[in-house]
């Protein structure tokens, strides 16, 4: 197929979306993509009391993982709105992202007697605002949540914008609806419980805002000591990159056009994470986004002339801090057979977010196999497969 480019450039209009007003829902609100709030707090505790109080819920429920009830759920603890609140700790990691785990939050709210007036606190990262969002979508068709993200991915990508889901039937967020929180809560605090590995799970989805965004951003990013983190300077850092994210949702909250923008590294990652569960030795996300960035700027260097230098650098940018996800050609097949099951295809063709340049789109390409085989290709020389 002739490549014919859809190229939407977002150079200059990534303009701040996030709101700083109070949060919640009162009398005929409807929770809609345009109403969701984001705030990076400046005093937690008061700002999800003004929350909670705005919002007039009967009951509040806690989610949380075994990693952040232990490191991040005594920061909310203190608080008197929280007092005697009901908690469940689920398992941390991807793998309890499934319908198991989803059917014990429904029983856990169904028992504890939740009504459509109460609201659910996700605590956690993006497994946690991904299946807890979802379990608040669907309960007694639709409850409130507000998303408390603990980690950089969460942050920056999972906790907003309103994709809620699990993964089923070996497949990636194969169940899912978009359902935005009433209220997203960032409080970067949370970042520095972190390990290293979290970290460039969530820095990997700014580095994909920064190239569908403007080269300056792009730049900052890549320029920024990953080895020796500065809190204080990640902060503006992050509340741009939500900005970028924010202001394609609120453009296209339902992904019918621009907001597959934001799906630029995800048709490969999406693959190499399938793999990776298949053989049992799952990745993290972002990490699975960094090594899909490397192949699908291949695939947007030779079909669409991103530039050479630019494809240099971010390769250089995974490889040095991201490693490799190894497999070899036997694979290939296997990989593009999960990329047919991506959810952005559209009858049976594979879709693809491509870049003619660092925030101009080419969306809806397609590759043919050896196309894409020739990506793999790329990716396994380049980072050392």
């Amino acid at each position: 197929m002739a490549f014919q480019p859809e190229a939407l450039s977002l150079c200059g209009k990534c303009r701040s979306s996030i709101r700083t007003e109070r949060c919640g829902r009162t009398g005929k609100e409807k929770n809609t993509m345009d109403r969701q709030k984001i705030v990076i707090c400046r005093n937690l505790e008061q700002e999800l009391a003004e929350v909670l109080r705005r919002g007039g819920y009967d009951r509040i429920f806690i989610l949380t993982d075994e990693q952040t009830h232990r490191c991040c759920l005594p920061v909310l603890s203190v608080m008197e709105e929280l007092k005697d609140v009901p908690e469940m700790s689920i398992g941390a990691g991807d793998v309890h992202k499934n319908l198991q785990t989803l059917s014990a939050v429904w029983t856990w709210l169904s028992e504890g007697g939740a009504s459509r007036h109460s609201v659910l606190l996700n605590l956690g990262g993006g497994m946690v605002t991904d299946l807890g969002g979802f379990a608040a979508a669907t309960f007694k068709r639709g409850i409130d949540c507000i998303n408390l993200p603990t980690t950089l991915l969460a942050m920056v990508d999972a906790a907003v914008g309103g994709k809620t889901g699990i993964n089923f039937n070996g497949l990636k967020n194969e169940i899912g609806s978009f359902a935005p929180a009433a209220c997203v809560l960032l409080e970067t605090g949370f970042l520095r419980t972190l390990n290293a590995h979290n970290f460039f799970s969530g820095y990997a989805e700014m580095l994909k805002h920064g190239l569908i965004s403007t080269p300056q951003h792009l730049d900052e990013l890549l320029a920024f000591d990953t080895g020796h983190i500065d809190y204080d300077a990640l902060k503006p850092i992050v509340a741009k990159s939500v900005q970028v994210k924010e202001n394609i949702v609120e453009q296209d909250p339902h992904e019918h056009g621009l907001r597959k923008a934001l799906n630029l590294g995800h048709t490969v990652g999406h693959a190499f994470e399938s793999l990776a569960l298949a053989e049992g030795r799952p990745v993290l996300h972002g990490y699975a986004v960094a090594w899909g960035l490397v192949a699908e700027l291949y695939l947007s260097y030779i079909k669409a002339g991103f530039p050479r230098e630019i494809l240099r650098l971010v390769t250089d940018f995974v490889r040095a801090n991201y490693g490799l996800f190894a497999f070899d050609c036997t694979k290939y097949d296997l990989l593009y057979n999960f990329m047919t099951h991506d959810k952005k295809n559209v009858g049976g063709i594979i879709n693809f977010t491509l870049l003619k340049d660092v925030g101009e789109l080419s969306l809806n390409q397609t590759a043919d196999c050896n196309t894409i085989f020739e990506a793999l290709d790329f990716y396994r020389e380049c980072m050392g497969g």
